[in-house]
């Protein structure tokens, strides 16, 4: 009996060990992923191929005010107010990351 319940304790614990990496791995790629729709204008990787300003390199707080300025209206812009409003807080810290994270 003993023995049965320390494979279980054992069993739960892997398993939660597993699930935490599993939830730490979804958010790199949400991030990864919400980068993709700035890659239209802003190049791969956040590498401007032309006249639009490359965010490769700027820091996370950087892209975090720029794109809060944006969504809030205190920036003035053509597109990049509309994209900033569909983002949450969190998806924009997300995004920020993903980009100074990019080398």
């Amino acid at each position: 009996m003993k023995t049965l319940l320390v494979n279980h304790l054992c069993s739960i614990l892997v398993l939660l060990s597993v699930t935490t990496g599993l939830c730490q791995a979804v958010e790199i790629n949400r991030g990864m992923m919400l980068s993709h729709s700035c890659a239209g204008c802003h190049g791969t990787d956040g590498k401007s191929p032309g006249s639009i300003p490359s965010i490769e390199g700027k820091s996370a707080e950087f892209i975090s005010k720029s794109l809060l300025e944006f969504r809030e209206g205190k920036r003035s812009s053509t597109v990049m107010g509309r994209h900033a409003k569909g983002y949450s807080d969190e998806e924009i810290k997300l995004i920020a990351n993903h980009f100074a994270a990019v080398k």
